[in-house]
Protein backbone atom coordinates (compact mmCIF):
# COMPACT_ATOMS: atom_id res chain seq x y z
CA UNK A 1 0.00 0.00 0.00
CA UNK A 2 2.59 2.47 0.39
CA UNK A 3 4.26 1.58 -2.79
CA UNK A 4 1.04 2.42 -4.43
CA UNK A 5 0.62 5.32 -2.92
CA UNK A 6 4.55 6.56 -3.39
CA UNK A 7 4.02 5.45 -7.05
CA UNK A 8 0.42 7.63 -7.13
CA UNK A 9 1.97 10.59 -5.60
CA UNK A 10 5.26 10.33 -8.24
CA UNK A 11 3.12 10.40 -10.98
CA UNK A 12 1.37 13.58 -9.48
CA UNK A 13 4.33 15.55 -9.20
CA UNK A 14 5.74 14.04 -13.06
CA UNK A 15 2.84 15.17 -14.51
CA UNK A 16 1.34 18.50 -12.45
CA UNK A 17 -2.26 19.03 -11.47
CA UNK A 18 -5.45 19.70 -14.07
CA UNK A 19 -7.70 21.78 -13.22
CA UNK A 20 -10.29 19.64 -10.99
CA UNK A 21 -12.86 23.12 -10.42
CA UNK A 22 -13.84 25.15 -13.06
CA UNK A 23 -13.43 28.98 -11.63
CA UNK A 24 -12.81 32.33 -12.73
CA UNK A 25 -9.24 31.72 -14.07
CA UNK A 26 -9.90 28.79 -16.73
CA UNK A 27 -12.93 31.26 -17.78
CA UNK A 28 -11.03 34.11 -18.00
CA UNK A 29 -8.02 31.58 -20.05
CA UNK A 30 -10.81 30.30 -22.10
CA UNK A 31 -11.96 33.94 -23.04
CA UNK A 32 -8.92 34.23 -24.28
CA UNK A 33 -8.56 31.25 -26.58
CA UNK A 34 -12.17 32.40 -28.32
CA UNK A 35 -10.56 35.83 -28.99
CA UNK A 36 -7.73 34.46 -31.49
CA UNK A 37 -9.16 31.00 -32.29
CA UNK A 38 -13.08 29.83 -33.23
CA UNK A 39 -14.12 27.38 -31.83
CA UNK A 40 -18.00 27.16 -33.12
CA UNK A 41 -17.72 23.98 -35.20
CA UNK A 42 -14.71 22.90 -35.14
CA UNK A 43 -12.55 20.12 -34.96
CA UNK A 44 -10.86 20.06 -31.40
CA UNK A 45 -8.61 18.25 -29.74
CA UNK A 46 -7.23 18.50 -26.47
CA UNK A 47 -4.03 17.42 -25.61
CA UNK A 48 -3.62 16.55 -21.76
CA UNK A 49 -6.77 16.98 -21.35
CA UNK A 50 -7.25 15.72 -17.78
CA UNK A 51 -10.37 14.91 -16.05
CA UNK A 52 -11.37 16.80 -19.13
CA UNK A 53 -12.57 20.47 -17.75
CA UNK A 54 -11.61 22.02 -21.11
CA UNK A 55 -13.46 19.16 -23.09
CA UNK A 56 -16.59 19.70 -21.62
CA UNK A 57 -16.91 23.55 -22.39
CA UNK A 58 -15.51 22.95 -25.42
CA UNK A 59 -18.36 21.21 -26.14
CA UNK A 60 -20.51 24.19 -26.39
CA UNK A 61 -19.33 25.34 -29.41
CA UNK A 62 -18.97 22.03 -31.10
CA UNK A 63 -20.06 18.19 -30.96
CA UNK A 64 -16.59 17.01 -32.87
CA UNK A 65 -14.33 17.25 -29.57
CA UNK A 66 -11.81 15.08 -28.20
CA UNK A 67 -9.03 14.79 -25.58
CA UNK A 68 -6.29 12.33 -25.10
CA UNK A 69 -4.37 11.94 -21.62
CA UNK A 70 -1.55 9.84 -20.60
CA UNK A 71 -3.47 9.05 -16.72
CA UNK A 72 -5.90 6.28 -16.53
CA UNK A 73 -7.40 7.41 -13.84
CA UNK A 74 -7.68 11.17 -15.52
CA UNK A 75 -8.94 9.49 -18.64
CA UNK A 76 -11.20 6.67 -16.61
CA UNK A 77 -12.92 10.06 -14.84
CA UNK A 78 -13.17 12.34 -17.81
CA UNK A 79 -14.72 9.41 -19.64
CA UNK A 80 -17.96 8.93 -17.10
CA UNK A 81 -19.39 12.31 -18.46
CA UNK A 82 -17.28 12.95 -22.20
CA UNK A 83 -17.36 10.87 -25.21
CA UNK A 84 -14.08 11.03 -27.44
CA UNK A 85 -11.75 10.58 -24.44
CA UNK A 86 -8.41 8.51 -24.88
CA UNK A 87 -5.31 7.04 -23.45
CA UNK A 88 -2.69 8.04 -25.54
CA UNK A 89 0.72 10.03 -24.73
CA UNK A 90 0.96 13.51 -26.83
CA UNK A 91 3.64 12.18 -29.22
CA UNK A 92 1.78 9.19 -30.55
CA UNK A 93 -1.51 10.95 -31.57
CA UNK A 94 -4.38 8.21 -32.92
CA UNK A 95 -5.49 10.57 -35.42
CA UNK A 96 -4.90 11.07 -38.85
CA UNK A 97 -3.29 13.51 -41.06
CA UNK A 98 -5.16 16.96 -41.48
CA UNK A 99 -7.77 15.90 -38.53
CA UNK A 100 -7.81 18.74 -36.29
CA UNK A 101 -9.14 22.96 -36.81
CA UNK A 102 -8.08 23.47 -33.34
CA UNK A 103 -5.06 21.29 -30.84
CA UNK A 104 -5.10 22.84 -27.90
CA UNK A 105 -2.59 22.17 -24.76
CA UNK A 106 -3.28 23.75 -21.70
CA UNK A 107 -0.06 23.94 -19.05
CA UNK A 108 0.95 20.21 -20.38
CA UNK A 109 3.45 20.57 -22.91
CA UNK A 110 6.26 21.01 -19.69
CA UNK A 111 5.41 17.82 -18.53
CA UNK A 112 5.67 15.68 -21.69
CA UNK A 113 8.73 13.22 -22.69
CA UNK A 114 9.46 14.83 -25.60
CA UNK A 115 8.05 18.32 -25.99
CA UNK A 116 9.49 18.73 -29.77
CA UNK A 117 8.01 15.37 -31.08
CA UNK A 118 4.82 16.31 -28.99
CA UNK A 119 4.33 19.30 -31.00
CA UNK A 120 5.35 17.93 -34.37
CA UNK A 121 2.26 15.14 -33.68
CA UNK A 122 0.32 18.05 -33.18
CA UNK A 123 1.00 19.67 -36.45
CA UNK A 124 0.36 16.33 -38.24
CA UNK A 125 -3.02 16.11 -36.78
CA UNK A 126 -3.91 19.96 -37.66
CA UNK A 127 -5.93 21.02 -40.96
CA UNK A 128 -4.74 24.02 -43.24
CA UNK A 129 -5.29 26.89 -41.59
CA UNK A 130 -5.90 25.03 -37.69
CA UNK A 131 -4.53 26.66 -34.61
CA UNK A 132 -2.48 24.97 -31.92
CA UNK A 133 -3.04 27.27 -28.83
CA UNK A 134 -0.52 26.41 -25.47
CA UNK A 135 -0.62 27.81 -22.20
CA UNK A 136 2.74 26.70 -20.58
CA UNK A 137 4.86 27.82 -18.06
CA UNK A 138 7.31 31.17 -18.44
CA UNK A 139 10.47 31.02 -17.54
CA UNK A 140 10.39 34.93 -16.43
CA UNK A 141 7.85 34.03 -13.46
CA UNK A 142 9.13 34.37 -10.22
CA UNK A 143 8.08 31.09 -8.87
CA UNK A 144 8.53 27.62 -9.85
CA UNK A 145 4.72 26.73 -9.39
CA UNK A 146 5.24 23.13 -9.66
CA UNK A 147 6.84 22.39 -6.58
CA UNK A 148 11.03 21.44 -6.28
CA UNK A 149 13.10 19.09 -4.86
CA UNK A 150 16.15 19.44 -2.44
CA UNK A 151 17.95 16.86 -2.41
CA UNK A 152 15.74 13.67 -2.45
CA UNK A 153 12.73 15.68 -0.81
CA UNK A 154 10.41 17.20 -2.70
CA UNK A 155 8.18 20.38 -1.89
CA UNK A 156 5.26 21.11 -2.80
CA UNK A 157 4.16 24.99 -3.86
CA UNK A 158 5.49 27.97 -5.37
CA UNK A 159 9.05 27.69 -5.24
CA UNK A 160 10.96 31.36 -5.43
CA UNK A 161 13.41 32.09 -8.12
CA UNK A 162 14.31 28.42 -9.16
CA UNK A 163 13.75 29.49 -12.64
CA UNK A 164 16.32 32.72 -12.81
CA UNK A 165 18.93 29.38 -12.18
CA UNK A 166 21.10 28.44 -14.88
CA UNK A 167 19.42 25.41 -16.78
CA UNK A 168 21.84 22.75 -15.17
CA UNK A 169 20.88 24.07 -11.61
CA UNK A 170 17.25 24.61 -12.11
CA UNK A 171 16.82 21.47 -13.80
CA UNK A 172 18.18 19.94 -9.99
CA UNK A 173 15.63 21.20 -8.46
CA UNK A 174 13.09 20.50 -11.12
CA UNK A 175 14.01 17.59 -13.27
CA UNK A 176 10.14 16.87 -13.61
CA UNK A 177 9.01 19.85 -14.88
CA UNK A 178 10.29 22.21 -17.94
CA UNK A 179 9.71 26.24 -18.20
CA UNK A 180 10.05 28.10 -21.18
CA UNK A 181 11.57 30.96 -22.11
CA UNK A 182 10.40 33.21 -25.06
CA UNK A 183 12.50 32.29 -27.67
CA UNK A 184 12.66 29.19 -26.17
CA UNK A 185 8.59 28.19 -26.63
CA UNK A 186 8.49 29.63 -29.92
CA UNK A 187 11.98 26.81 -31.00
CA UNK A 188 9.53 24.15 -30.40
CA UNK A 189 8.04 25.36 -33.85
CA UNK A 190 11.13 25.48 -35.75
CA UNK A 191 11.15 23.57 -38.89
CA UNK A 192 7.12 23.07 -39.21
CA UNK A 193 4.58 25.00 -41.43
CA UNK A 194 3.26 27.18 -39.02
CA UNK A 195 3.44 30.95 -38.16
CA UNK A 196 3.16 32.35 -34.77
CA UNK A 197 -0.32 34.39 -34.35
CA UNK A 198 0.26 35.51 -31.10
CA UNK A 199 2.46 35.29 -28.15
CA UNK A 200 1.76 36.82 -24.94
CA UNK A 201 1.68 36.37 -21.30
CA UNK A 202 -1.14 35.90 -18.80
CA UNK A 203 -1.10 36.20 -14.46
CA UNK A 204 -2.76 34.01 -12.53
CA UNK A 205 -6.33 33.42 -11.78
CA UNK A 206 -5.65 34.34 -8.12
CA UNK A 207 -8.93 32.01 -7.42
CA UNK A 208 -7.82 30.62 -4.03
CA UNK A 209 -7.11 33.67 -2.76
CA UNK A 210 -9.89 35.55 -3.69
CA UNK A 211 -12.25 32.43 -2.34
CA UNK A 212 -10.26 33.39 0.98
CA UNK A 213 -10.30 36.99 0.86
CA UNK A 214 -12.82 38.19 -1.99
CA UNK A 215 -11.27 42.24 -1.52
CA UNK A 216 -7.20 40.62 -1.64
CA UNK A 217 -8.08 38.55 -4.59
CA UNK A 218 -9.97 41.40 -6.25
CA UNK A 219 -7.36 43.97 -5.68
CA UNK A 220 -4.48 41.56 -7.01
CA UNK A 221 -6.56 40.61 -9.95
CA UNK A 222 -6.75 44.43 -10.83
CA UNK A 223 -3.26 44.56 -10.83
CA UNK A 224 -2.09 42.09 -12.69
CA UNK A 225 -4.21 42.20 -15.16
CA UNK A 226 -3.26 45.76 -15.73
CA UNK A 227 0.26 44.78 -15.76
CA UNK A 228 -0.65 42.37 -18.60
CA UNK A 229 -0.89 45.71 -20.90
CA UNK A 230 2.68 46.57 -19.83
CA UNK A 231 6.02 45.37 -20.08
CA UNK A 232 5.56 43.49 -16.70
CA UNK A 233 3.30 40.79 -18.75
CA UNK A 234 6.67 39.77 -19.09
CA UNK A 235 7.06 38.57 -15.98
CA UNK A 236 3.56 36.57 -15.93
CA UNK A 237 2.58 33.34 -14.97
CA UNK A 238 2.18 31.11 -18.22
CA UNK A 239 3.24 32.11 -22.39
CA UNK A 240 -0.32 32.36 -24.21
CA UNK A 241 0.76 31.21 -27.89
CA UNK A 242 -1.33 30.85 -30.69
CA UNK A 243 0.27 29.57 -34.12
CA UNK A 244 -1.57 28.61 -37.31
CA UNK A 245 -0.78 26.18 -39.95
CA UNK A 246 0.81 27.15 -43.33
CA UNK A 247 0.62 26.08 -46.89
CA UNK A 248 4.48 25.33 -47.17
CA UNK A 249 7.15 24.76 -44.70
CA UNK A 250 9.21 27.78 -43.76
CA UNK A 251 12.31 28.39 -45.58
Amino acid sequence: MLASRAMSEAREIQLGHPSYVWRFGQDRRLALVREWVPLEGRAILDVGCGIGAYVKQFRQFSDDVHGVDVDPDRVGKASQSLPNIDLYPGDILPYTDNRFDVVFLHEVIEHVDDDRKTIAECVRVLRHDGRIVIYAPNRLYPFETHGAYFGKRYVFGNIPLVNYLPDPVRNRFAPHVRAYTHRGIERLFAGHPMRIVVHDYVYPGFDNIAERRKSLGSLLRRFFYFAENTPLRLLGLSHFLVAQKTTARPG
